[in-house]
């Protein structure tokens, strides 16, 4: 079983106060922010994100790559598959889903530490409900991820894996539905409790350590009654249990204790035992102790920051209108064209990957990558440079309120890459009223729109925020 190496998690940047809903429906609501993925977001995007922060501090190249969610933005096709071409990944390295339900996030982080190989675990989730329902208020969406395993020495060891299995209706959801349902709080809550006493038990008797030696403990589930019941009644150490951040950014389902194991990572010293305990369709408990390499190995942005740096200004209809209840008339334009798989997978490098083309004669960068260099004229002396983690400035830029968007007005932006090379593309997360030239931007991974039932991934440009804004 391999230590952890790396990890990382991404928080979307917008934010719904859950006031906002009480104002609109006369109720509900309840109080502090969920976080919101944007309407270019989707499960597999934030996993890139998500993935791409881990590898910032991973020193092995995964070989194995599990990702886990519950909102699959594809059925039948991996989107597994997406996620290795964005981070670019050999073509040698396997990538598989593990989705349909919570649990599945789970399953991710166990496979990967279980890999004879480097492997990575990306697990993510966006979590929705009815208008004016308790999922919808309390759900929220993130990512986070994680590597094990590779020649990189750990920042934390696995201690122990205990599990305990029971098949009962708590949370379920057809193919074919939107939201999920649930029954009746304190059945599930019944059903919990004595399995996740057995398997923290059984895990605690693997790793040779009592309740009272755990340091950090983190409960994750979809029965937020059970989480909190188990967390007193566990014998840990009161000061020892973990905040379940959904004040801030909500239950994100799957990848919920990915960010709260993340949170931790961002935080805790050498020798800590994190206990991982995940109610969903069972109870399971992952023990990790943290080693000397953790405080040198932190993530580049941590959860703090990203919580830290939320929009709180997204408005209830907006976020009704993305999440698809809410049907807004688009723009008067044309529909976009769904993409053909033949030119996508000829030009795999540069759409989901971000990789231009440097002339070897004269160092010119091209996006998108040419064969004939612009500045010089040689012709097939080229070779690949990777630009989705190189930051830029704003050239000029333009607001267009007629472009098709889902959500208007369209920011255009012309921008320098550090070190050469310029290129235009559309900006995400922004104000359109404080954009100005000189912001420091940085690259993310999105969804430009979904024609035909294909999904039309590329590259955005974001302002630079955290760990960007610090080292622009």
């Amino acid at each position: 079983m391999g230590g952890l190496t790396a990890y990382g998690a991404y928080i979307p940047y917008n934010r719904l106060e859950r006031s906002a809903i009480a104002t609109s429906l006369g109720g509900g609501g309840g109080k502090g922010t969920r976080a919101v993925a944007s309407y270019d977001e989707d499960t597999t995007s934030m996993g890139v994100e998500a993935a791409r922060i881990a590898l910032r501090g991973s020193a092995s190249s995964p070989q194995r790559l599990f990702f886990a969610t519950a909102a699959p933005a594809y059925m039948d096709k991996s989107n597994a598959a997406t996620i290795h071409a964005a981070l670019d990944l050999d073509e040698s390295v396997l990538a598989v889903d593990m989705g349909g339900a919570v649990r599945s996030g789970v399953g991710a982080l166990l496979a990967a530490s279980d890999a004879p190989v480097a492997a990575m675990a990306v697990l993510s989730d966006i979590r929705t409900g009815r208008p004016g329902s308790g999922d919808e208020s309390s759900g929220g969406d993130a990512a986070a991820a994680f590597v094990f395993g590779g020649d990189a020495s750990p920042i934390a060891e696995v201690l122990a894996v205990s599990a305990a299995t029971a098949e009962f209706l708590d949370r379920w959801r057809l193919p074919t539905d939107r939201v999920s349902r649930t029954w009746e709080e304190r059945f599930g809550e019944h059903v919990y409790g004595p399995l996740a006493d057995a398997a923290f038990a059984d895990a605690c008797k693997q790793a040779g350590v009592t309740p009272e030696q755990i340091d950090h403990l983190i409960v994750a589930g979809v029965h937020a009654r059970a989480a909190r019941s188990f967390a007193k009644s566990s014998g840990v150490r009161p000061d020892a249990a973990v905040a379940d951040r959904t004040d801030a950014v909500g239950n994100a389902g799957t990848a919920h204790a990915g960010v709260l194991l993340a949170g931790v990572l961002d935080r805790a010293e050498p020798g800590r035992v994190i206990a991982v305990v995940v109610l969903a369709d069972g109870a399971s408990v992952l023990l990790l102790r943290t080693t000397d390499a953790l405080p040198q190995r932190r993530a580049a942005v941590s959860v703090q920051e990203q919580i830290d740096a939320g929009n709180g200004g997204l408005s209830y209809a907006t976020f009704l209108s993305w999440r698809g209840f809410l049907d807004r008339e688009p723009p008067r334009r044309p529909d976009p064209e769904a993409p053909a798989a033949p030119p996508s997978l000829r030009m795999e490098d540069w759409k989901f990957a971000f990789v231009g083309s440097r002339c070897e004669a004269c160092g010119a960068k091209h996006m998108p990558p040419n064969r004939v260099c612009v500045k010089c004229g040689e012709t097939d002396r080229m070779s690949r440079e990777p630009l989705a983690d190189t930051r830029a400035t704003i050239a000029t830029y333009t607001i267009d309120r007629l472009a098709y968007t889902p959500s208007p007005p369209l920011v255009m932006a012309v921008i320098d890459f550090d070190g050469g090379g310029r290129f235009r593309c559309q900006m995400t997360d922004v104000d359109p009223e404080s954009v100005a030239i000189g912001d420091r931007l940085q690259m993310t991974f999105r969804k430009f729109v979904t024609a035909g039932g294909i999904h039309n991934y590329f590259w955005k440009a974001r302002p630079a925020r955290g760990d960007a804004a610090a080292h622009g």
